[in-house]
């Protein structure tokens, strides 16, 4: 990993190998699907499992329609069919690959289907009972996997053919599900909740192009659909937009998650201490993967501008205007701008900036224990505010009980296999 002092999130991610680059991709599709296990559980202590429910519900109906149109166009995904579908899914962080692990059958153009041998959300949720079963795999399935769907084609429908509570009780795989694309079939509008993320600034912000003449590997998916996405396949120009689209699912499935808890109550105090809590549990256990994947192996002050720059919660820095600095050996500040997209769309940044750091101690704690937030302050670079937050060395800092909450899932400390080279799938079943 290179270690430039200023290095900016974009910068960052320029100076990492091809192949740290291509490791780095599923980790972070990872970490999306995690922000919901750092976030529910505070959901169901304010609001229990029915208003926990509605909120995953609003959220991902609110962001996905937004983030798979974006994938669509960034990587010339430009068809309607179940094949370009299933193309966005891989892509997604609701679907991260392995732990999500989604096998797919195309039978033409406008009939498919999907099992997950392996669901990840699904154990992780079983020893709670069979109401939360029940919770996740239908009632909020049911619209969230349709709202998915409507980026690609309003006239497609995904409906179960089998899933939990499952019986019997080590049933596998664990689900299936058809995919129907039907011409006369009437169409699904946009949900209401999509609207407003759609006129985020996180939904058209631009973000480094793919370079269409890289002769390192793939600068689109307009082929056949792989059975596994091989990310190392790819040009190193398309991996680095691939990862900024992906950390930018992150903002939009964060703003998603604000929109819906704000739904629910009035009292502001209470949605940012939600908020609040979700941003810490996700900071800190995307720090650790990123960490545990093998970036780094020490505790520097270069180290932990490293792995803060590329925290999926504090990028990408087009959108948030984030960035670490090791001001030292000892000392490391972290600069936000006042003039970012993120903070007009009132997301994680605005969190940061009004004092709430405690993401920054979890993100810094990741890397080692004696990395202590401090004061935070603002500043004018060439007529522009900024506020800066110092991390130096202390005391040994304990881990919140934000990314403890999130240690229940067993993505916390998911292996991810090599599974040798892609290979397409037929377009019809033989």
């Amino acid at each position: 990993m290179g270690h430039a002092v200023s290095a900016g999130r974009t910068r960052a991610l320029h100076t990492l190998t091809h192949e740290q680059l291509a490791t780095l991709v599923p980790e972070l599709l990872l970490t999306g699907q995690l922000i919901d296990r750092s976030g529910m559980a505070h959901l169901i202590a304010a609001f229990g499992r029915e208003g926990m429910t509605d909120v995953a519900i609003e959220e991902w109906m609110a962001a996905s329609p937004v983030y798979t149109g974006r994938i669509r166009a960034a990587l010339g995904i430009d068809g309607d069919g179940v094949e370009d579908m299933f193309k966005c899914l891989q892509l997604d962080i609701g679907a991260p690959p392995q732990f999500m692990d989604f096998r797919y059958r195309i039978d033409d153009e406008h009939h498919g289907a999907f099992v997950l041998d392996h669901c990840g959300a699904l154990l992780d949720v079983e020893p709670m009972g069979e109401e939360y079963v029940t919770a996740m795999c239908h009632t909020i399935e049911d619209p969230t996997f349709d709202a998915t769907a409507i980026a690609t084609n309003r006239r497609a429908r995904i409906r179960p053919v089998h899933r939990p509570p499952r019986v019997p009780a080590d049933r596998a795989p664990h689900c299936e599900w058809l995919v129907t694309i039907e011409p006369d079939r009437e169409e699904l509008p946009l949900p209401e909740v999509t609207k407003p993320i759609m006129a985020t600034r996180a939904a058209g912000v631009e973000l480094t192009p793919i370079d269409p003449g890289a002769s390192d590997g793939l600068v689109d998916y307009r082929g056949p659909l792989m059975a596994d996405l091989v990310f190392g396949e790819w040009s190193t120009s398309a991996l680095v937009r691939i990862l900024e689209e992906v950390t930018l699912q992150h903002q939009l499935l964060a703003l998603g998650f604000l929109d819906a808890v704000s739904r629910k109550t009035a009292d502001e105090a209470t949605v940012d201490d939600i908020f609040d809590k979700q941003l810490i549990g996700i900071a800190g256990i995307a720090s650790e993967r990123i960490l545990t994947a093998g970036f780094e192996s020490s505790s520097d002050a270069r180290t932990l501008v490293d792995v803060l720059n590329l925290n999926p919660v504090f990028g990408p820095s087009q959108y948030t205007g984030m960035r670490a600095e090791a001001v030292d050996d000892e000392t490391v500040e972290v600069h936000i701008a006042h003039s970012s997209p993120a903070l007009e769309d009132g997301g994680w940044m605005r969190l940061l900036v009004s004092g709430r750091t405690g993401a920054l101690q979890a993100a810094a704690r990741a890397v080692d224990p004696t990395w202590v937030v401090g004061e935070s302050a603002e500043i004018d670079v060439d007529g522009h505010q900024e506020s800066v937050v110092s991390i130096a060395r202390g005391e040994p800092q304990r881990e919140s009980s934000e990314v403890a909450i999130v240690r229940f899932s067993a993505g916390t400390d998911f292996t991810f296999a090599d599974r040798g080279p892609s290979r397409p799938l037929p377009l019809h079943v033989v």
